[in-house]
């Protein structure tokens, strides 16, 4: 179970990364400006940065998607976390902490040692700068969608959205999770299970 759920985890992190892209639109035509402008807002520009800024969207849209397939891979493991889905064995044998040792939610990763802490951080950095570059706005990493290069404009376009719109959620349910975690007191298993699904109510049944 551990080894499909990682396997499921590294093969999620390639969908998210589209196909080839050129730093204003696709090989095939798929224009930047026309992803993720969805029904029912279009264009949500309420700052009219698109006007005003028009050279920084290239940025703003290269974080949008980056934080989206964070969100997205935060998600899914908050959902297997919470299901109790653990590695065997120890996140520190020194300290004699095992990885069933660490609670769900967001409070778990307060419990990680420090050393645990900085080797994801030298992780993340070593992803920013040489795997994945941060300086690289088109988003393409040569994964293409589960390895496969989309020759399809059509199906491309709508791929890309899918990503778009798919981090977008998840960005705001990743964040309406932890902050149901601080209102409640309870992780997502914890109001699940109690039928708690109103965050200002004392987690006794519905609301």
């Amino acid at each position: 179970m551990k080894l499909l759920i990682s396997s499921l985890l590294v093969a999620s992190a390639a969908a998210f990364a589209p196909a080839q892209t050129s730093r204003a639109s696709t090989a095939l035509n798929v224009n930047e400006l026309e992803l993720g402008a969805t029904e029912p807002l279009g264009v949500f520009d309420p700052l009219g940065w698109l006007e005003t800024e028009p050279e920084a969207f290239e940025r703003r849209r290269a974080v949008e998607r980056k934080h989206g397939r964070v969100a997205m891979m935060a998600v899914v493991g908050t959902i297997v976390h919470n299901n109790h889905i653990v590695y065997d064995g120890y996140i520190s044998p020194s300290n004699n902490l095992k990885f069933s040792d660490i609670p769900t939610g967001i409070d778990g990763f307060f419990s990680i040692p420090t050393a645990g802490i900085a080797q994801i951080v030298a992780f993340l950095g070593f992803v920013e700068l040489a795997w994945l570059p941060a300086s690289q706005y088109d988003g393409d990493y040569g994964i293409g969608y589960f390895g496969t290069d989309i020759q399809d404009p059509e199906e491309k376009a709508r791929k890309l959205n899918a990503e778009l719109n798919n981090g977008r959620a998840a960005m705001m349910g990743i964040m309406g999770n932890m902050v149901a975690e601080k209102l409640t007191g309870q992780t997502m298993y914890e109001q699940y299970a109690a039928g708690h699904f109103n965050p200002f109510s004392d987690g006794e049944g519905f609301f």
